[in-house]
């Protein structure tokens, strides 16, 4: 897969394309939907597919106080996309001057004169162009008139309600990663680079992988959780545990996400590290000495394994 960025790229086109586009946060099976009919028919018909969205949710230029937290990071969501085959993802630069563009001249601008669209496949809900002026109905006539066909396929609804990055931001905000799980159709992960931490873990016979991630993106809320923790190409079991350290910051620790790796120990200081969540296993608590706290985390790691030990990566999981 190519990723070209306008920013980089400003004079970058194609011709004969089949095209999605969307903020795509998240890239759940409502968006994989998307994705997927239109890389069917580039396949069919031989034409590159392309996935357009932006270099940065809308909302930090609309509205930066209401940006929600972001499900998927760059790399996630290029990872993804590349699984599913895509050609070539196509991040808009989202400043004041696109957000101000008049829906009509957006589509001849990116789908016709840059990427020389052919068909185009879009939600029931798409929106475009200034104050999201421009319909899924607005984009079938302008494809008329540009020579493109359009597909507007219905929301994806799970219990009766469409899912939306929203409804999965909110799972995973209340701790709910099963629910999150159904909805995202994968495990939930958050990636960080690993720093140095007090060593403490260590000490007390669990070393852990300290993980600096971004507030921009949506974190469960405090408590220790099963999951598993990619190292290269391989999937570890994993325990893993956010929050504070009540028992050894009294009074309010900085607030960490902490990774033990099951039946392997490597030096990841200074590496990337994905983090998938199968469940959470309890809430955060205090203990009188570190005595306790062992004997607490010996139970968790024992948790982990029955809940996950069985599914070698997230993506065993059914």
């Amino acid at each position: 897969m190519i990723v070209v960025r306008e920013l980089d790229d400003p004079g970058f086109a194609l011709g004969g394309t089949v095209v999605t586009i969307g903020t795509f946060d998240g890239l759940h099976p409502g968006h994989l939907r998307l994705i997927r009919r239109a890389c069917a028919r580039a396949r069919e018909e031989r034409r590159v597919s392309v996935v357009v969205s932006f270099d940065r949710h809308p909302l930090r230029v609309l509205a930066p106080a209401r940006v929600p937290p972001l499900l998927t990071s760059p790399r996630q969501r290029e990872r993804v996309l590349e699984a599913e085959g895509v050609g070539v993802l196509y991040l808009l630069n989202f400043d004041a001057q696109r957000a101000s563009q008049l829906p009509d001249d957006f589509v001849v601008d990116v789908l016709g004169a840059r990427l020389g669209a052919r068909h185009v496949v879009v939600g029931e809900n798409f929106t475009f162009g200034r104050g999201a002026a421009g319909t899924a109905r607005d984009l079938v006539r302008l494809g008329r008139s540009l020579g493109f066909s359009v597909t507007v396929e219905r929301l994806l609804d799970e219990g009766g309600t469409p899912v939306s990055s929203s409804r999965i931001r909110a799972s995973i905000a209340r701790g709910a990663l099963d629910e999150a799980r159904e909805l995202l159709g994968r495990p939930f992960a958050l990636e960080g680079v690993v720093v140095s931490g007090d060593g403490r873990g260590r000490a007390l016979g669990y070393p852990t992988a300290n993980l600096v991630t971004s507030g921009s993106y949506v974190s469960p809320p405090d408590g220790v959780y099963a999951g598993w923790a990619n190292v290269g190409a391989q999937w570890y079991l994993a325990a893993i545990s956010i929050g504070s350290r009540p028992t050894f910051y009294p009074c309010g620790g900085p607030r960490l996400l902490e990774v033990h790796l099951l039946d392997v120990d490597v030096d990841l200081y200074g590496r990337s590290l994905e983090v998938a969540f199968h469940s959470r296993i309890r809430e955060q608590r205090v203990f009188d000495d570190a005595s306790g706290l062992v004997e607490q985390m010996g139970r968790d790691v024992l948790d982990v394994r029955t809940r996950v030990g069985a599914k070698a990566s997230p993506w065993a999981v059914g």
